[in-house]
């Protein structure tokens, strides 16, 4: 077998959660990710018949049977990703019967998966149901987004319009628009049926007053997204400190950057 740290994926990780603690969107053990292996992407690096340990899990899983997860464990901190992964991550194969998951490499020192694992499944079955090419889920506590939940109306399109206002890529990288929850208590199925259900419409979800869960084909692509979104909301911080708003990109500057990309803005978020 190759070594799994030669991984592709194990890379990817390894340097996105990296990059992603020097953020500051990961204090402490805060913030989870769970990303579906392809079989064949796995197969030379581990024998999937040789099983660490089986853990329940507080979910049907059914529909996601036989698919395999790399996931954070819980009380895990970001920042030791690259420095030992083995300890920090997982490899996790649902079970057939949906209730447990088959850990076949990592958690070495005798950790389970995040406490929002149920979240994560259950946005993986949303994500895959409208975009088979997503594969990734990823919750963070991006400073400034976190903050706008705080001073801004709860209103996806009135916060959206924010976004899309303070940095002209931000349409581009998300025309869809940002979802919002009310506050729910994490680590609950509630918030995971709940994340669930905007997730089939939002690939960016907002969580007032915690963070966000961001779903992407690949941790780069997520990145990305929650990337974008964050300097918007930072351009926003610093706009609100020098005074507010006394300029902006109009609706119809919008309109053309969407025409000019090939992107459509969520439908009644423009006023033209």
């Amino acid at each position: 077998m190759k070594n799994i740290l030669e991984a592709p994926f194990i890379k990817e990780v390894m340097l996105l959660t990296d990059v992603m603690y020097k953020f500051g969107w990961h204090e402490r053990n805060s913030g989870n990710l769970s990303y579906l292996l392809k079989e064949e992407e796995i197969t030379e690096y581990l024998n999937l018949n040789e099983v660490k340990r089986n853990i329940p899990i507080a979910f049907d899983g059914k529909a996601l049977a036989g698919k395999y997860f790399l996931v954070t464990g819980t009380g895990k901190f970001f920042k030791n990703v690259i420095h030992d992964p083995a300890d920090v991550l997982g490899i996790l194969k649902v079970t057939a019967e949906g209730n447990s998951v088959d850990l076949l490499w990592g958690y070495e020192n005798g950790a389970a998966p995040t406490s929002e694992l149920p979240a994560h499944l259950m946005s993986h079955i949303s994500r895959l149901s409208v975009d088979p090419e997503n594969r990734v889920v990823y919750h963070c506590h991006a400073t400034n987004l976190l903050a706008m939940s705080f001073s801004c109306e709860l209103d996806e399109r009135s916060f959206t319009r924010i976004l899309w206002k303070m940095c002209t890529e931000s349409l581009v990288v998300f025309p869809e628009g940002v979802g919002i929850l009310p506050w729910l208590m994490p680590g609950t199925n509630e918030i995971g049926e709940a994340t669930a259900e905007k997730m089939k419409e939002y690939r960016l979800i907002v969580w007032p007053h915690h963070g966000l869960y961001a779903a992407g084909k690949d941790l780069e692509e997520c990145f990305g997204l929650v990337e974008t979104a964050e300097k918007s909301a930072t351009v926003y911080t610093l706009v609100q400190s020098q005074g507010g708003i006394r300029q902006e990109i109009t609706d119809e500057q919008l309109s053309n950057l969407g025409k000019r990309f090939s992107v459509t803005p969520r439908a009644g978020y423009l006023n033209i």
